[in-house]
């Protein structure tokens, strides 16, 4: 599994942090996505997965 972001399209709601903590955070100054992990481990993907999906931006892509 390969994550990409748009990071200029994030409208910082946050709900990947919620579903992929260990994958996802936000800056501190205006909540803007952060890609910790463009690689996370097997464990990681489903959670990536259902991140990507419920996105309202639909910033996060995701390569199998």
């Amino acid at each position: 599994m390969n994550i990409t972001l748009d990071a200029d399209k994030c409208c910082a709601a946050g709900q990947c942090v919620l579903v992929a903590p260990e994958v996802f955070d936000q800056r501190d100054e205006d909540g803007i996505v952060v890609l910790l992990d463009a690689a996370p481990p097997a464990d990681q993907h489903d959670a990536v997965r259902e991140a990507a999906a419920i996105c309202p931006a639909a910033v996060i892509k995701v390569d199998e």
